[in-house]
């Protein structure tokens, strides 16, 4: 008997990239891939997958068939933490919501193959598990126990919550999971400058 944790995916891309000149993250092309398929790729398994958008209207992203928008909620929080809290709010109204939620940042286009699976066996007993990288914590890199945080929507309608996923993971009983080093550099960097974008074109260049 399959006894195995059912897994949900979130991708975050409600991010506008006024760095960038105010474009959209996920529409940005690495290795002539969209970063949004880049990363939607490496969550194939996760049922149902969700994009959080934030503040963008769904139809600019131009998500295919098995993408799920999801809205922030309404309130004065935004940016991640908002994105987890819609995807909750969501999972939450599921006849059968999953066990687990495993989300990824739309701009850290080099996710790890087993991404999922080191994540998932990380977690063990604690409310949330959240990428380590070289010292560098990555809370919009992170598995989250779907049951925990049922309250997370109502907590942010009332501005009771963390103001971050930092410290969200903070308040419960999180793990850290120290990724281990990778000749090819960090695969949680993520997009912020042109010069990152340079950053990351290098290296899908040179990259299997």
């Amino acid at each position: 008997m399959d006894n195995a944790p059912s897994i949900a995916g979130l991708i975050l891309a409600g991010g506008r990239g006024e760095r960038l000149g105010g474009v959209i993250k996920s529409e940005l092309r690495v290795g002539g891939v969209r970063l949004l398929d880049r990363v939607a790729a490496r969550l194939a398994g996760c049922r149902p997958l969700l994009v959080a958008h934030g503040r963008l209207a769904p139809e600019a992203l131009a998500l295919g068939p098995d993408l799920v928008p999801v809205p922030d909620l309404d309130g004065d929080y935004a940016g991640p933490l908002a994105g987890l809290a819609g995807a909750i709010a969501y999972l939450a109204g599921l006849p059968e919501p999953p066990d687990l939620l495993i989300c990824a940042a739309v701009d850290a286009p080099f996710l790890p193959q087993d991404y999922i699976a080191r994540l998932a066996a990380s977690l063990g007993n604690h409310d949330a598990a959240l990428a380590v990288y070289d010292g560098q914590p990555y809370p919009t890199n992170a598995i989250w126990r779907v049951a925990r945080f049922v309250d997370l929507p109502g907590r942010i309608l009332a501005g009771t919550a963390p103001r971050s996923l930092k410290s969200l993971t903070a308040s419960v009983d999180s793990v850290a999971l120290d990724w281990p080093a990778s000749p090819d550099g960090d695969p949680f960097s993520n997009i912020n400058t042109p010069e990152d974008l340079a950053e990351m074109q290098r290296r899908a260049a040179v990259s299997p």
